[in-house]
């Protein structure tokens, strides 16, 4: 059904449509009454949230500076989740840390002893 060639939709055009599915249109049937696929509606959504309407230029290629800020938010989200991840990391070592030393603290303790009425055996001296 491709033609081979690319369709270039209007920025008023992108922008209607997406109004449209952000009121509540589903995506199937706005893309049929359009004459284009979901995918597409899709991504400009996608594009629209991230930069506003400037980002709906035609052809769907954002402007350098709303690319350049949509790469900014990506790094600064990234750089959170990384130090959330490590501090996660880090809290879950330190438990780990803390049961190992509980567990050699209660295995030591409950070792019996091989003859009957001879002390348990003491902790070892290795940590």
């Amino acid at each position: 059904m491709s033609t081979g060639k690319r369709r270039v939709f209007s920025r008023e055009f992108k922008l209607s449509a997406v109004k449209r599915m952000m009121a509540g249109e589903g995506a199937t049937a706005l893309s049929g009454e359009l004459g284009l696929t979901a995918t597409h509606l899709y991504k400009w959504c996608m594009h629209f949230r991230r930069g506003g309407p400037e980002a709906l230029r035609p052809a769907c290629r954002p402007t350098k500076a709303v690319a350049k800020a949509m790469r900014v938010a990506d790094l600064a989200t990234a750089r959170k989740r990384i130090g959330d991840l490590e501090r996660k990391v880090g809290q879950q070592q330190v438990e780990l840390d803390f049961f190992r030393q509980a567990l050699r603290q209660v295995g030591g303790a409950r070792q019996p002893s091989d003859r009957s009425g001879a002390p348990a055996s003491t902790r070892s001296s290795r940590r």
